[in-house]
């Protein structure tokens, strides 16, 4: 058994958990189910924003802990103090440390829009992350049917988020559907948990044209961001890079610092 399916084996069992512990009626009645979501599509694609998604990640099963005593609160405003465009946040608590909670703390603290990053199998996880206040969803192709992708991204729709449909290999690219807002290329195989940025240059041109583009994953270098900009992405999720740091938020506004600074440098050229 792979990483993957060892993951989605424990995420089936803990859904059938949650939904006896807090029923679908439990989630309707949460004060972020009727709030007004805001579009990370459009977030990202602003020229006056950076394209980066941060990531509050305490830990992960490639990784191990990595920065596990995170101040939630300080951290999600630090974040968009420092340019972000968006956040993604980790809600698996098993393999990656994280909660609903700390969705909750980064809603109350950030006013970009939110990823709730989770590997979502069931229906019940759509409703569940607009009670927690996500304004986005991430699909994962690898673990989903077309069928799966096609339900859950219109009940998103529905309850007002978008949906980032995330691919690793080109044999997904036949689950893309026209509606989904914003495609993602994971640069890691999440089998092996091994990173390849080639990935988001081999994937760039393969996806249709027209599709709003995310690299995830493995990006270090503020050179990267530019080269992929190139190539069609629009936006760029980083997590470890910076959650390693003991201030993330300072080592992403340097991060954004080099990437103006690259494009400052172009634009004179």
């Amino acid at each position: 058994m792979n990483k993957l399916q060892e993951i989605v084996i424990e995420k089936r069992r803990q859904v059938e958990s949650d939904k006896h512990l807090r029923p679908v009626e439990m989630l309707e009645s949460s004060r972020y189910f009727n709030r007004k979501c805001l579009s990370v599509k459009e977030y990202i694609t602003r020229a006056d924003k950076s394209g980066i998604i941060t990531e509050i990640k305490k830990q992960s099963p490639a990784l191990g802990a990595i920065n596990a005593d995170v101040n939630v609160e300080k951290l999600a405003s630090g974040y968009e103090k420092a340019g972000a465009s968006a956040l993604s946040v980790l809600t698996d608590q098993k393999f990656f440390g994280g909660s609903n909670s700390d969705l909750i703390l980064a809603r109350e603290n950030t006013t970009c829009p939110i990823l709730r990053k989770d590997f979502v199998i069931d229906a019940y996880q759509v409703i569940e992350a607009k009670s927690i206040g996500a304004d986005v969803i991430l699909l994962i192709a690898a673990i989903l049917t077309r069928n799966e992708i096609e339900q859950f991204t219109t009940m998103a729709h529905q309850l007002g988020m978008e949906v980032i449909l995330e691919l690793h290999a080109a044999q997904e690219l036949e689950k893309i559907i026209d509606n989904i807002d914003v495609i993602g290329v994971n640069n890691r195989n999440l089998e092996t948990m091994q990173i390849d940025i080639a990935t988001s240059r081999t994937m760039a041109s393969r996806i249709p044209a027209g599709f709003v583009k995310i690299s995830e994953s493995g990006i270090e270098d503020p050179a990267v961001v530019m080269e992929l900009k190139q190539l069609g992405y629009h936006g760029f999720l980083i997590g470890s890079n910076f959650m390693k740091h003991p201030e993330p938020e300072k080592a992403c506004a340097e991060f954004i610092r080099d990437i103006n600074k690259l494009k400052s440098k172009t634009n004179g050229a």
